[in-house]
């Protein structure tokens, strides 16, 4: 092969990138106009469809684990991700059916696309990333920037769906989104043969070998348990969050049978919590940052003024901010890491994740800037809630090389995937966090500050944070500019010592892009 083509891109990235893009053009359209479908149409209320919201994004980070163990023993890339897509095609599908139907029978519906999408998402997720590296000889120096331009194709996706789904009635948002993962899933099956060759001319994502009966029960039990999860609340009449204690259960369980291995040695178990401190410190910050798709969706919708010369822009445009922002300002963030690192000032992974947490807690004394003193039946310029989401979005980027490179590179080998999952544990944690204070938001008011009922009558309680009521917008703002600015300056404080127990001099890590 020529020297030229080496310098090159293999055509089966840009073909991954392509299939990936409309994926995530699927996933982030649905995302986007979520919360507002159920608060609008199945009548629920801000404090129900917050917790809906944040069960679901965070059981879409915990189905990877057994997609990706499906995928490594049986199934190969190639068929996982063609089941991956299936499943959230038909998820989307249902979504449409369930905004069809309304409030007569549109919940138990929902239940059943966001199980599909769920465990669909668990399939396709883990595995498409995993062939882009599988294009290129092991050790190409080409493999960082292909990533760079796999995870654009994911930021283009995630950037042009909201403007798609967003801009027309919520059943047929969900027929877009299910339009998008059908587009990538016929795409993806048509060409994979063509494309999905490594440069030595072998095959790549094949099945390993054919699925068992007990795997096939796996799959089976693991829709059942998401099916039940979703709809234990309904089912029982009770407000007993599973998926709470599950999750939460889950990072409390997880960290103590790692760190009582006796196969440990000092060094290893240093690093090891290492991951685990900064992995508590990110369910702060995904908390803090993934209110886009819940209680900002909300704010966006009610309290911003979002006429543009007539024009009432929908609320779900918001969300395309970031993926804009990481677009264009990656470049900028990896180059002033550059500048620093040759200078010898580049900053450790904990305090670049302790300035992302302290970026986060600026958005939000931003926009508490805007809601103080507010009426209630008056509105902030769009600007407030746009310089929030940049801001945001350079705290994303100082966090971003952390994630999963930084577990890569302190686990050891044998525990690798035991830590990678834990990781992705934090970050379901995070996500059903978000859901947890998105319930927090304050009921609407009319002009006279009387809080009004909802569709069924009722009047919805006044939420309250340990023991502190929560009774306006500045209120609710304030207490995620307390808890990502105590974050932010507890981590700053440890970070010296954190970077000592990595028994690394320094690490250098790429940017973590992926959505």
């Amino acid at each position: 092969m020529s020297e030229t083509v080496k310098q090159g891109h293999p055509k089966g990235l840009y073909f991954l990138f392509f299939t990936e893009m409309w994926e995530r053009f699927s996933y982030y359209g649905m995302r986007a106009i979520f919360i507002l479908f159920m608060t609008k149409v199945l009548l629920m209320s801000d404090a129900s469809a917050s917790e809906i919201y944040g069960s679901y994004t965070g059981l879409v980070y915990l189905t990877p684990l057994l997609g990706g163990y499906l995928c490594d023993k049986f199934l190969g890339n190639r068929r996982s991700i063609i089941i991956g897509g299936l499943l959230m095609a038909i998820g989307q599908f249902l979504m449409f059916m369930s905004a069809n139907l309304g409030t007569n029978g549109g919940v138990s519906i929902m239940w059943m696309g966001l199980t599909a999408i769920i465990i669909g998402n668990g399939f396709f997720k883990p595995n498409i990333s995993t062939m882009v590296g599988q294009l290129y000889p092991a050790n190409d120096r080409r493999i960082d920037s292909a990533f760079t331009i796999f995870y654009m194709g994911i930021n283009l996706g995630a950037f042009f769906s909201p403007l798609i789904c967003g801009s027309m009635d919520f059943k047929w948002g969900f027929l877009a989104a299910c339009i998008g993962m059908l587009l990538s899933l016929i795409f993806f099956v048509i060409y994979q043969k063509k494309y999905l060759i490594s440069e030595e001319g072998k095959e790549i994502g094949l099945p390993v070998k054919k699925l068992d009966f007990k795997n096939i029960l796996l799959i089976i039990g693991s829709i059942g348990i998401v099916f039940f999860m979703l709809n234990f609340k309904q089912m029982f009449k009770t407000e007993t969050d599973i998926i709470g204690y599950f999750i939460y259960g889950a990072m409390i369980l997880m960290p103590l049978i790692i760190l009582t291995d006796k196969s440990l040695n000092a060094i290893e178990r240093s690093r090891i919590i290492v991951i685990f401190i900064l992995a508590f410190f990110v369910i702060f910050f995904w908390g803090a940052f993934e209110q886009a798709g819940a209680s900002l969706t909300l704010f966006a919708d009610r309290q911003t003024d979002r006429m543009v010369f007539g024009w009432d822009m929908p609320a779900s445009y918001f969300q395309s901010i970031n993926p804009l922002s990481v677009i264009v300002l990656a470049p900028v963030i990896s180059i002033l890491w550059g500048v620093l690192y040759k200078r010898r000032m580049e900053p450790s992974s904990p305090y670049k994740m302790a300035i992302g947490l302290a970026l986060v807690a600026l958005g939000y004394f931003v926009i508490a800037i805007a809601v103080k003193g507010l009426g209630f039946d008056e509105k902030v310029s769009m600007w407030w809630l746009i310089g929030l989401y940049v801001i945001h979005s350079i705290g994303e980027l100082c966090l971003s090389p952390i994630g999963l490179s930084m577990v890569s590179k302190l686990a050891p080998l044998r525990l690798s995937s035991l830590l990678m999952g834990t990781w992705f544990l934090a970050n379901a944690a995070a996500n059903k966090f978000a859901g947890t204070l998105s319930a927090l938001i304050p009921p609407t008011k009319d002009a006279t500050g009387k809080i009004l009922p909802l569709e069924d009558g009722t009047t919805p309680a006044i939420p309250s944070f340990l023991g502190f009521e929560i009774t306006n917008l500045y209120e609710f703002f304030m207490l995620f500019i307390i808890m990502t600015g105590i974050a932010a300056a507890i981590l700053f404080v440890l970070s010296s010592m954190l970077q000592k127990m990595q028994h690394n001099d320094h690490i250098e890590v790429q940017p973590d892009l992926d959505r």
